[in-house]
């Protein structure tokens, strides 16, 4: 099976790692592809790294026309049999397939325009919602596929040290793997640690809201506790050198980080934003709090720090779904398995 993948995406982010991880997922699994994707100093390198081949375009607005033709021109050199879109503007700029020797496939982690998807045969979603909504919107069902996100991390080739993040040995600490950004509420994460003397944050990621948030977390005073590490690569031993994991935002279709933090036993606090809540048990595997309800926050760190019991029934649970539910093996068979069907109804012979 030869596939072609084609993200336009930001500079950082947790669909542009997933892009990254599932290349590199199929990649191991001999599957032959090309990448698309704007130029990147992090995932670029990532993917050529792995053995793959990556073409960057600019995957611009409007006006610009040499991205589709490009495309085309590189769907007619290398004859795949899927061409996998990831969000609204790779799909906007993948031309129309004919359906005899290849089929377009979109897959959506968002509630995203379906204007931008006129070209898209097929349809993954990575929550149950957001196929529901493809649904509702005109979507037939046997056209799309809800199939979750692994959370493979990376290997751990260097610990992290607390001593180096200016973080004390006996801290209770709170990590974030999160971009910078409005809709990931790390504003209320930070207000939420106030009255908590002995809470650390490690806030990894970059984005617009940096100075904002330092900002605040000076005004609150809580500067010293609150340590801004900027984008980061190891997240597995950033997860396994916390207390806990705390996912605070606004708005989220799906989310991978809890599910990064059940893969390597980190207990895990949760917004109910839509993503969380359709999958985190509340007592059971994770704790759920009301978005951007600041109290709920402080309480359930109280919580979770006071009660090693509850913190080990949140591991124990938590490591559970992932193994059942979250594991690179289960969700590349998932992918692997759609495609195929894909190429049986359309007759693609591979």
């Amino acid at each position: 099976m030869r596939i072609v993948q084609i993200m336009a995406g930001a500079d950082r982010g947790g669909a542009e790692t997933a892009f990254v991880d599932m290349c590199i997922a199929l990649q191991q699994r001999g599957i032959e592809q090309h990448i698309i994707t704007r130029a990147n100093d992090l995932r670029v390198p990532a993917l050529r790294a792995a053995g793959l081949v990556v073409t960057t375009l600019p995957l611009g607005g409007m006006i610009d026309v040499y991205s589709p033709i490009k495309i085309a021109q590189i769907i007619k050199d290398f004859q795949p049999h899927i061409v996998q879109t990831w969000m609204a503007r790779a799909a906007w700029k993948t031309p129309i397939s004919n359906k005899k020797t290849h089929v377009n496939v979109a897959r959506l982690g968002g509630y995203y325009d379906l204007k931008y998807f006129k070209t898209s045969d097929y349809f993954i979603t990575i929550t149950p919602l957001i196929r529901d909504y493809l649904i509702e919107h005109g979507i037939a069902p046997d056209d799309v596929r809800h199939i979750n996100n692994f959370a493979e991390t990376e290997t751990i080739s260097k610990p992290v040290s607390r001593t180096e993040l200016n973080t004390p040995d006996d801290a209770f600490v709170c990590v974030a793997l999160s971009r910078y950004h409005v809709a990931k509420a790390l504003d209320t994460l930070i207000k939420s640690v106030v009255s908590l003397p002995n809470v650390h944050l490690w806030l990894a990621g970059e984005g617009p809201q940096r100075v904002e948030l330092e900002q605040l977390a000076r005004h609150l005073n809580v500067n010293e506790r609150v340590h801004f590490l900027g984008w980061r690569s190891d997240r597995a031993a950033l997860l396994q050198a916390s207390d806990a994991c705390i996912f605070p935002s606004r708005h989220e279709p799906f989310g991978t980080v809890f599910v990064q933090a059940w893969a390597e036993k980190t207990p895990v606090i949760c917004s109910m934003a839509d993503g969380p809540r359709q999958f985190v048990r509340d007592g059971g595997d994770g704790l759920l709090f009301p978005i951007d309800d600041v109290d709920a926050l402080t309480a359930a760190i109280t919580k979770l720090q006071s009660d090693s019991d509850l913190r080990a029934r949140l591991v124990k649970n938590g490591y559970d779904r992932y193994q059942n539910e979250f594991t690179v093996t289960q969700c590349v068979d998932q992918y692997l398995s759609f495609y195929d069907e894909i190429l049986r109804r359309e007759s693609i012979i591979r």
